[in-house]
């Protein structure tokens, strides 16, 4: 019946653990997810790492070309703020001078808004009419605002036009209109377009997309709108800053040094390429080093006629797998030892960081950290539970340790490590003390097996406590009886006085005990107890992994006879103990009247009296 009952006690007790741990694992992976997936604690990092693995630059077909308003431009034609429009009306006459070496399409991405001079303003005009598939840019100032929906109501929108510059109207006439409009995320990264602007509820597509279509139309191609969210669509960069220069220059180009062979069928971008011109921007592909404007242009036309567009997966589905994945490895990090962690944990760092390559090259984009800094995250705290688990652990054997050696015992056997834990042993003067219950087995043989167990550990309580309070080593119990010992690990100046004061102090106590439990159960408990003093070998004995910090040796063997010949409520001692401690104790010789086993004839035997 007790065996049913202790083993279903220890199943509930399995089934708590793992309930418990299920119950941590849990809570540790939902407090991960929550940080990383929903409060986004890893922001930026995360974008950056997005930036290093996915942005990586391609080999460039050559149909795209940039003729840059560089420095050198600037150096022969003069500070850009100068120029009046028959600077670029000429450039556009130029390349418009052999009709068979034309370029399909060339994009202007600077801006011609407002009237200047009739004659410029005209001669830009006429120039691109002539060239035809032009692009002119425009620019819209977008925000926040109210506007009026469908059903007559204000809401708000993030997408609001408060003014669209567009180019005069003569130049609007013959080109095709495409916003500029470079938006960098929170970072301060280019990383989107924007795919068009709605200014007075028309709709205006970009520079890039208006370019690439014109482009792909002379060339039997098509081209489809990317998918976006809030009108931005991911940009797969091609080229890092400088990737689409070739070094050609406007003022090349007007001047006539340029070969038609280099822009013929061919998409051209003219635009700033000089730093004081301030159109450049920290793009995804590299932070470090601006990109100019005409060159990220160059780098979304080049996408759109790939079709690389890459879809930025949602969060939800990424939150739960995130979850998922957080609960299973937390789970495997607790019950695997710390190198198989490390392992598991490198793998799963490895597999999170190629699954985001392998993803992005299906055409999706994913948070490319979440699952990393998660299991990496969880492997940490695996290992903080682990070094708090084995100190509560070491307090809880040391607590228990204490229970039957003396503090300082402890520190000391502790202070050392594992080399003093090891098997071995060395010779000491130890006072050594064994005490028994005298006539335990004929009571527990009549008594119930809870009063017998009540019985014993009130007396070993007991007599542990006097053990400790005399700061002495308590050794072992064996059944009824107690072994105990003074003057190792530490020497000890008083350890035969400590011993004998010990076993004064649990006969007297034996006695209380015995008076308690003869008014609570109607039972009596009546000890003795042997004392000596001698050598004997003192240390770990046992195997690896089942020791003993004991005491062995025939001084050890000695105490347990006399203690085995002490009367009730009597403690023997030998010559040797009573004679260090002349004076302060009082006792009764028997000379060899009590012949104890294993010794020679003439050992003497003493009964302790008192003890001051």
């Amino acid at each position: 019946m007790h065996q049913i009952r202790r083993d279903k006690e220890r199943a509930m007790n399995m089934r708590n653990k793992q309930m418990k741990m299920i119950g941590i694992t849990i809570l540790a992976a939902a407090i991960v997810t929550l940080l990383i997936g929903v409060w986004g604690v890893t922001g930026d990092f995360d974008r950056w790492a997005q930036d290093m693995l996915y942005q990586q630059p391609q080999a460039l077909d050559g149909e795209i070309i940039v003729i840059g308003i560089d420095d050198k431009s600037l150096d022969e034609l003069g500070p850009y703020n100068n120029w009046d429009r028959t600077v670029m009306a000429s450039a556009l006459e130029r390349l418009a001078s052999d009709p068979e070496k034309k370029p399909a399409v060339v994009a202007i991405d600077t801006l011609y808004t407002g009237e200047s001079t009739d004659e410029a303003d005209k001669r830009l005009a006429d120039a691109a009419e002539k060239l035809g598939n032009v692009v002119t840019g425009s620019f819209a100032s977008i925000g926040m605002g109210a506007v009026k929906g469908e059903d007559g109501k204000m809401h708000y929108e993030s997408d609001v036009v408060y003014d669209y510059a567009g180019p005069y109207q003569a130049l609007r006439d013959v080109t095709t209109q495409g916003h500029i409009n470079a938006m960098v995320d929170n970072d301060g990264i280019l990383r989107h377009a924007l795919l068009y602007v709605k200014p007075d509820g028309g709709k205006v597509y970009s520079m890039a997309y208006n370019v690439a279509s014109i482009y792909a139309a002379a060339n039997d191609m098509t081209v489809t709108e990317p998918e976006t969210k809030n009108g931005f669509y991911y940009v797969p960069f091609s080229a890092k800053p400088g990737g689409y220069n070739d070094g050609y220059s406007l003022s090349d180009l007007i001047n006539g040094s340029m070969d038609p062979e280099a822009y013929a069928g061919k998409i051209v971008f003219i635009g700033p390429y000089a730093v004081g011109l301030q159109d450049a921007y920290f793009t995804a592909i590299d932070r470090a080093e601006q990109m100019f404007g005409v060159e990220y242009q160059a780098n979304v036309v080049q996408a759109i006629l790939e079709g690389n567009y890459k879809k930025e997966a949602t969060d939800i589905p990424q939150i739960i797998l995130l979850f998922i994945i957080c609960i299973a490895a937390f789970f495997v990090f607790q019950k695997t030892d710390f190198k198989l962690s490390t392992a598991v944990m490198a793998v799963l760092i490895l597999a999170g960081l190629g699954a985001g390559w392998l993803l992005y090259g299906m055409g999706y984009v994913v948070h490319v950290l979440w699952i990393p800094i998660g299991v990496f995250a969880l492997y940490l705290v695996s290992i903080a539970i682990r070094y708090v688990k084995s100190v509560l652990e070491k307090q809880q054997v040391t607590k228990t340790f204490e229970r039957y050696v003396a503090p300082e015992i402890v520190r000391e056997i502790m202070k050392e490590g594992t080399d003093n834990l090891s098997l071995g042993g060395k010779l000491c003067d130890i006072a050594v003390l064994f005490v028994d219950v005298r006539g335990f087995t004929t009571m527990s043989e009549r008594l119930d097996p809870e009063k017998v167990v009540y019985i014993l550990n009130r007396y070993l309580t007991m007599a542990s406590d006097c053990v400790e309070r005399n700061k002495g080593t308590l050794d072992k119990f064996v059944g009824d009886a107690m072994m105990a010992f003074w003057g190792a690990p530490l020497p000890q100046d008083d350890a035969i006085y400590n011993a004998v004061h010990t076993a004064w102090d649990i006969v007297t106590g034996a006695a209380k005990v015995s008076d308690e439990l003869k008014d609570e159960i109607g039972e009596e408990l009546n000890v003795g107890v042997g004392v000596h003093f001698g050598p004997a070998v003192v240390g770990n004995m046992g195997a690896e992994k089942h020791m003993d910090y004991t005491a062995i040796g025939d001084t050890v063997n000695t105490s347990a006879r006399l203690e085995a010949n002490a009367p009730k409520g009597t403690v023997y001692i030998s010559r040797v103990v009573a004679d260090a401690l002349e004076g302060r104790i009082t006792y009764t010789s028997l000379g060899d009247t009590v012949k104890l086993k294993g010794k020679a004839e003439g050992f003497e035997v003493l009964k302790l009296e008192s003890i001051s």
